[in-house]
């Protein structure tokens, strides 16, 4: 009987990598990024040394269906740490996301929907700007799509610290739960909402809340976003607002201009942070830059940041 029972378990294992084989589909692309930076406001605080640099990532993806037609997605991305996730596609019941250190989750996903050539018109500020509102990044993510409307919830237990397969985070911060819902209801036409709690290290909780609308006619796509933090035990609440306009000169070049204001109770002050965006693509190599300003950085009097970065990347 064991001789038996050995037997069959090894058959068994033999067809099911056999059944893997044949039903997994894997993929593996990169990209490598060589940049110039460069920061001239009065806080920026870099020294004045070698201006360039190299990022680059490998990607590894995997796909099967199962037996019930359901599909079970894998993903890793070695850019910056370890990146990974998967996902199970549902069909008409949506799609069931798990994800560790891979991107922002429920409204997160949503922080900055204005059009843009290059990057947000905030990325680069030696202070940080405010006003941007978050979800979490490590945890679960549904998303449900019916016709022109996808609903999304986004959950990050106890302040989703990544975690290594068989262990626990310990004493975590508070979970951040928050929902989404986009349309199209018309020919260019974008719209979308969100709101959630954001946990905090403390065990409160601060209330998100973003809205957004973003319009292309022709060769030109606008947008605006109006967004609102209620942090929970203070009143420097903020409420900040983004415009973007972009303009696509022909399929491979676009250039783009955005802002973004924010105002903290608080402060007399506003954050001002506004940029201007340049792509151009051939094939597999992209050109892009953008130079960003901000002023009242922090919501505090006279801290300014410029940023400059010009990047010429490779996809393989």
């Amino acid at each position: 009987m064991k001789t038996w029972k050995k037997a069959g378990l090894t058959a068994l294992a033999g067809s099911m990598v056999a059944f893997s084989a044949q039903a997994v589909d894997v993929a593996l692309t990169g990209s490598m990024k060589m940049s110039y930076t460069g920061d001239s406001g009065a806080q920026d605080t870099s020294t004045d040394g070698n201006r360039f640099g190299m990022s680059k990532a490998i990607s590894a993806t995997g796909s099967g269906e199962m037996d019930n037609g359901w599909v079970v997605s894998l993903s890793n991305n070695s850019f910056g740490g370890s990146a990974s996730s998967l996902a199970i596609d549902m069909g008409d019941a949506g799609t069931l996301t798990y994800q560790n250190v891979s991107g922002g989750l429920g409204i997160g996903k949503i922080d900055d929907m204005m059009p843009t050539a290059d990057e947000e018109v905030w990325n680069g500020m030696e202070t940080a700007a405010t006003g941007n509102v978050s979800g979490g990044d490590n945890g679960f993510q549904y998303d449900l799509t019916a016709g022109e409307v996808t609903l999304g919830i986004g959950y990050e237990p106890k302040g989703g610290g990544a975690q290594a397969d068989g262990t626990n985070g310990g004493t975590g911060s508070a979970s951040s739960l928050s929902y989404t819902l986009k349309m199209s209801p018309m020919d260019g036409l974008s719209i979308g909402a969100g709101i959630g709690d954001r946990g905090t290290a403390t065990g409160k909780e601060d209330e998100h809340q973003t809205i957004y609308a973003t319009y292309a006619v022709g060769s030109f796509t606008v947008g605006y976003q109006d967004s609102e933090i209620d942090y929970a035990g203070t009143s420097n609440d903020e409420e900040s607002t983004k415009m973007s306009v972009s303009f696509a000169v022909n399929d491979n070049l676009s250039i783009s201009y955005g802002s973004h204001e924010t105002d903290q109770g608080g402060s007399t002050v506003t954050e001002e942070v506004d940029g201007i965006s340049i792509g151009y693509s051939m094939g597999g190599m992209t050109i892009k830059a953008h130079k960003n300003e901000g002023d009242n950085l922090g919501n505090t009097a006279s801290t300014t940041s410029e940023h400059t970065e010009i990047a010429l990347s490779w996809a393989f």
